[in-house]
């Protein structure tokens, strides 16, 4: 079995965490939305992920909505001591299965409470508040009121420590002053570079930094690169892009996710993988080749 205590770990919040877990996103229907086709297969992943060693789970009760949370509870609850369980809101889903803000003070307390039921807690560990002032990727606007609904909701007992999503240095800067941020969530990856100096800034500090979409936003010829590199040292693109977060930052936690077995004992393999010097010479050019193919 593989040993993703190799991978390291950091803090986050209290807890000091491995920093390779899981991702539950994938769990729920197509478009995380409505049941899995398997629900069977969706809890053996998560008992697979317990026992492989995985500590830190990342979810949302808007995945589904609510299935995914349900899957879990159902899944792993009564929880392990260790087990950190991070969840976000501030969306929530149409009837279309489209994407809708749900940003008001009623609506976080919502979410927070559906978290809480559906996961069988009393406190959640920590919460990410993911900004809907863009949806596809951060857009500059307060996040005052739905912070300090958190911060509320934290003095209450309901969450432990604060995150945030989907945000820019700005709005990290503006949460920071109104409650203590234990970890930033946006999309990272080799090629999607844009919070190289927020990374940087954020491990000074000892925030843990939660990319998604490793393998998101890739051009053709990044995706031969990276397949070039995986192909050589006999691995995975996926384990590659993981491999290589995993060099970027000590700060840098990963949440890969899958609804596949095979596909989760890849990604945990990630650990092990070792990156060369021209390995990584290579994967770390790849974020200027988007450049070059324009």
């Amino acid at each position: 079995m593989t040993d993703i205590s190799k991978a390291g770990t950091f803090k986050l919040g209290d807890r000091t965490v491995k920093r390779l877990g899981y991702g539950a996103m994938q769990l729920a229907g197509p478009g995380v939305f409505g049941p899995p086709k398997d629900r069977d297969a969706a809890l053996a992943v998560l008992r697979e992920a317990i026992a492989s060693g995985v500590d830190h789970i990342d979810t949302s009760d808007f995945y589904g909505p609510h299935i995914t949370n349900q899957i879990i509870r159902e899944a792993l609850h009564p929880y392990p001591a260790n087990l950190t369980i991070v969840t976000k809101v501030s969306a929530r889903r149409g009837a279309d299965a489209s994407w809708l803000p749900a940003m008001s003070p009623k609506e976080l307390t919502e979410a927070v409470h559906d978290n809480l039921r559906n996961l069988g807690l009393d406190v959640i560990e920590v919460v990410n508040l993911r900004s809907m002032h863009g949806i596809h990727g951060p857009a500059e606007g307060s996040l005052e009121p739905q912070l300090n609904t958190l911060a509320e909701l934290q003095r209450q007992g309901l969450i432990r420590h604060i995150g945030m999503s989907n945000v820019t240095a700005t709005q990290i800067a503006q949460g920071r002053g109104i409650a203590e941020i234990v970890c930033v969530q946006n999309q990272y990856n080799i090629a999607h570079r844009d919070d190289d100096a927020l990374i940087d800034a954020l491990a000074a500090d000892g925030i843990a930094y939660v990319p998604f979409f490793p393998l998101g936003g890739f051009t053709p010829l990044q995706s031969d690169t990276l397949a070039n590199v995986a192909r050589k040292l006999g691995a995975t693109p996926m384990q590659v892009a993981l491999a290589w977060l995993l060099r970027r930052a000590p700060n840098i936690l990963l949440i890969p996710g899958t609804s596949s077995l095979s596909h989760l004992r890849e990604n945990l393999a990630a650990a092990e993988l070792d990156l060369p010097a021209d390995a990584l010479k290579v994967l770390n050019g790849i974020g200027g080749e988007a450049e070059q193919a324009a």
